[in-house]
């Protein structure tokens, strides 16, 4: 049983990039906590509409043990000082001493998940002694929007099996969902993980870039 950790900036980031992964791990019996850096509603909306709680259904569905909302401002990151950033992910990581760290990519057109990139990088760095291995994972909707491209996947994991409980967790973000063919709709998701199976020969896959691998 392994203990993994998933960093996202937004509710429903996580999901986009390896809600299917995560369900293999909870199938697998391994516990999987979650971290939300933002809140992710009060500058594209203004009020409420039930982030909180789609996150926990989707949570629900996928097995994940907790999910940590620690509330930051939606696209509101570089406001904060990087010390600011990395404490609470250093106080998660040392309360749950993860094994496997999934966290978005410094690649995606999105300025928070780049500052959280660049935040959880040090927060997680090796002398967290008990971190084998750091990914960071493909956000629909962001990562192929990035420039420059650099997000350079060297790992399939496949997700056929899970695909229909990743996307059934997507669609609980109610507000999020979007009409095909935008990439963040449940056609489109599904057809993504199709094209990143089919290039290993797999049905459906998601896709990783190895940050870093310390196995002692």
């Amino acid at each position: 049983m392994s203990k993994i950790l998933v960093v996202a900036a937004h509710p429903d980031d996580e999901l986009l990039g390896i809600g299917g992964i995560v369900k293999k791990h909870t199938k697998n019996g391994d516990i999987v906590r979650s971290i939300i850096m933002c809140e992710g509603e009060s500058l594209r909306y203004g009020k409420s509409v039930g982030q909180n709680v789609a996150t926990a259904e989707a949570a629900k569905i996928l097995g994940v043990e907790k999910v940590y909302t620690l509330g930051f401002p939606d696209q509101k990151l570089d406001t904060f000082t990087l010390t600011e950033l990395i404490t609470p992910l250093e106080e998660i990581s040392e309360e749950f001493k993860p094994d496997i760290v999934y966290c978005q990519s410094a690649c995606d057109a999105n300025r928070d998940h780049k500052i959280l990139f660049e935040a959880a990088s040090i927060a997680f760095r090796p002398t967290s002694e008990w971190i084998k291995d750091f990914y960071g994972f493909y956000t629909a909707s962001s990562t192929e929007w990035g420039v420059p491209r650099n997000f350079v996947p060297d790992t399939w994991v496949d997700i056929t099996e899970e695909l229909d409980c990743k996307i059934k967790a997507f669609e609980q973000y109610h507000s999020e969902v979007r009409e095909y063919p935008h990439p963040r709709s449940s056609d489109a998701l599904r057809y993504q993980a199709h094209f990143w199976g089919n290039q290993c020969c797999m049905d459906a896959a998601e896709v990783l870039m190895t940050i870093r691998r310390v196995h002692r």
